[in-house]
């Protein structure tokens, strides 16, 4: 993992870097500041290992209409819909 977090940090935190990234990234997610597409890939997982991981308890999903259009419609170029 590439120096995202900086040591002082990770020190601070009590956390490993990959924990401390992974609670960054699924609380900007939460406060949508980070797309569903984009955290997934900041934590090197695919968008439904993320939703599987949104899915632990105390976790909020925003995930609108919209996004559901936007969803079928990129799967739909993909010739898997």
């Amino acid at each position: 993992m590439s120096s995202l977090i900086s040591n002082e940090l990770i020190r601070a935190s009590g956390m490993s870097e990959s924990e401390l990234l992974q609670e960054l990234v699924l609380l900007l997610f939460q406060r949508e500041r980070l797309s569903l597409g984009k955290a997934s890939r900041l934590l090197n997982l695919t968008q439904l290992e993320f939703q599987a991981l949104l899915a632990s308890p105390d976790l909020c999903v925003h995930y609108d209409v919209q996004e559901l259009h936007e969803d079928v419609q990129t799967l739909q170029e993909m010739g898997l819909l």
